[in-house]
């Protein structure tokens, strides 16, 4: 694993109806939450919001493609939502390696998502796998 302490990896995305509804075929999460205008104009949320989903996803991404990159999965993962993402919102993540393990490919990441106004919309924290073919 060619990664060490401290090293950070950045990756965005604009979050669109159309994202939701490709998560939705995906997963079939039909929470009226991100669909139903009326419904969500009246909870403490009031907008179209996002699926958590998405969020997680763009940090698999981060992972997978960025840092420590391909063949990378996630053994465990812990994740807070402060706030919700809403549709039209383009989020920021932010991966930074806390540890690396001697043995094996592994690390310990912590991350932060903010949305474009700064705000954090996810924290937390993952130990991922690096995967090597073998030759």
């Amino acid at each position: 694993m060619d990664i060490g302490v401290g090293q950070k990896a950045q990756r965005s995305m604009t979050v669109t109806q159309d994202t939701v509804r490709g998560y939705t075929e995906l997963r079939g999460d039909y929470n009226p939450l991100h669909f139903d205008i009326e419904f969500t104009s009246k909870t403490r949320f009031e907008r179209l919001m996002a699926q958590g989903g998405i969020t997680t996803g763009l940090l698999h991404a981060l992972g997978a493609m960025e840092m420590p990159g391909p063949g990378t999965v996630f053994t465990s993962q812990n994740w807070s939502f402060p706030k919700p993402v809403y549709i039209g919102d383009t989020i920021h993540a932010e991966a930074t390696v806390k540890s690396v393990h001697r043995r094996l490919p592994m690390a310990d990441l912590s991350f932060r998502v903010v949305n474009q106004d700064e705000e954090e919309v996810l924290t937390g924290e993952a130990t991922v796998y690096q995967a090597t073919p073998s030759t």
